[in-house]
């Protein structure tokens, strides 16, 4: 009886043995089979639990951006001139003919040839069409450069309207949030992002804050209601880290956002890690203006071929998308207005008895200023919109203006945005604005759209 169970035994344990080799057998045939049709690749090594980040939210908006259109094949801006129906470029198979306005074009490019800049570049745009009405470089010494589209300059405390957005919209707080301080007009350090009743002995709300652009404020509320992440996000809401789509190519615009408590309450406030492109900064404000949402900008009406066809023509519309929420748009307008009325920009937009060179045009806006110091570079920044409201005498438009200055100051860039509004909305006939040197030069030719 044992020997037949022990036999019985012996014998399923070797029917399981050779189960498991057949087993092996197709498992490593499959495994060959599957090396000989796409060799593995590396893996790349696995990051510490305690050190994994989640990636960002995918953003509609950038695959929305992507399907706007693409730049025209050989644009070429740096060589603009005058033709029988307006400006002109060269273009891949022939000529470009642009949206510029060539009066407003003409005074901005004196503008900045008049203040010897060692560069600066000026772009004014419609609003509501995207058409780009100014885009003028200015070097003063060396090679010309589309300084427009190019991303080399930091974006300052013009960030400070990202930051803002995600205050409003990811923290909840609005224009009219309050909050005390002391220091931080030149740099952050940490003392300054702790609060101190004993030595916050000024308050400011944050639409007072975007107007004199407070660097605390924004390094605080940034501090203690966002998320690193949650900046990222807004700031390629708005059309950071990638290239912007526009007739000509644009430089990307970089984004760096540090996780380290101090590094990032400085970011929020505009102190490095960002820069862009007057082109990236016109779009920041044209969103604001347009509720949200987005706009094309555009520089091509048309493209003829040398003789004398027509081989492309802008389409009548681009899509647009909402970058940010009505509400959201509406809060930081209402900042941006503080800027010009009481802030950072007061005294550049009224004369020494407080009358506004702009009388009855609410302007919107934000200024930066950065130094290089191992450039010897300094770095000025206005953009903005006007009239805030539709329905204030003339089209709305966005400005972007970018000043550097040397050593020896010339100008900022507020003062050049000023005078290139008021050469707008004069040539707009609007009431009481006068163009820069009206009394001893033409009036330009009223724009219309």
């Amino acid at each position: 009886m044992h020997t037949r169970m022990r036999r019985l035994w012996v014998l399923a344990l070797a029917c399981l043995s050779l189960l498991a080799i057949a087993v092996g057998l197709r498992q490593l045939r499959r495994t060959a089979r599957v090396a000989v049709q796409s060799p593995p690749a590396e893996a790349p090594p696995l990051a510490p639990l305690a050190q994994t980040e989640p990636a960002p939210k995918a953003e509609p908006a950038r695959e929305a951006r992507e399907a706007e259109g693409a730049p025209v094949p050989g644009l070429d801006l740096l060589h603009i001139r005058s033709a029988q129906d307006g400006l002109v470029a060269p273009a891949s198979g022939g000529t470009a003919a642009l949206t510029l306005d060539p009066e407003l074009q003409l005074e901005a490019t004196r503008i900045l040839a008049a203040h010897h800049l060692p560069e600066a570049a000026v772009v004014l745009m419609d609003v509501a069409t995207g058409r780009v009405l100014v885009y003028a470089n200015h070097v003063e010494d060396g090679a010309p450069r589309d300084l427009c589209s190019e991303a080399s300059a930091p974006s300052a405390s013009v960030f400070k309207i990202v930051t803002a957005a995600a205050l409003v919209e990811d923290a909840h707080l609005g224009a009219d949030t309050k909050e005390c301080y002391s220091g931080g007009e030149q740099r952050i350090g940490a003392n300054d992002l702790t609060p101190d009743p004993a030595r916050d002995r000024w308050c400011a709300t944050l639409a007072g804050a975007m107007g004199r652009s407070i660097n605390t404020i924004f390094a605080r509320l940034a501090k203690e209601h966002l998320a690193p992440q949650e900046l990222e996000v807004m700031a390629r809401r708005f059309g950071y880290g990638d290239a912007l789509p526009f007739d000509a190519p644009v430089q990307a615009s970089a984004l760096h956002v540090p996780s380290e408590s101090l590094e990032f309450a400085r970011t929020a406030a505009g102190f490095w890690n960002t820069t862009m492109s007057p082109l990236q900064a016109i779009e920041i404000s044209a969103i604001v203006a347009r509720g949200g949402e987005t706009v094309r900008p555009s520089i091509v009406s048309s493209v003829t071929s040398a003789s004398g066809a027509v081989v492309w023509s802008a389409p009548d519309a681009i899509p647009s998308h909402r970058a940010i929420a009505k509400e959201t748009a509406e809060q930081l307008a209402t900042m941006m207005s503080r800027t010009v009325s009481e802030g950072t920009s007061y005294r550049a937009f009224h004369d020494g008895h407080g009358s506004a060179f702009l009388p009855g045009i609410a302007v919107a806006g934000k200024t930066g200023t950065l130094t290089r110091a191992d450039t010897q570079r300094f770095y000025t920044w206005f953009t903005g919109f006007a009239p805030m409201k539709p329905d204030q005498g003339a089209p709305r438009v966005a400005i972007a203006v970018l000043v550097v200055n040397g050593p020896t100051w010339q100008v900022k860039a507020n003062v050049v945005a000023r005078d290139v509004l008021r050469a707008y909305f004069a040539a707009n006939d609007v009431e009481g604005v006068t163009r820069p040197g009206a009394s001893s030069t033409k009036s330009i030719a009223r724009h219309k759209r």
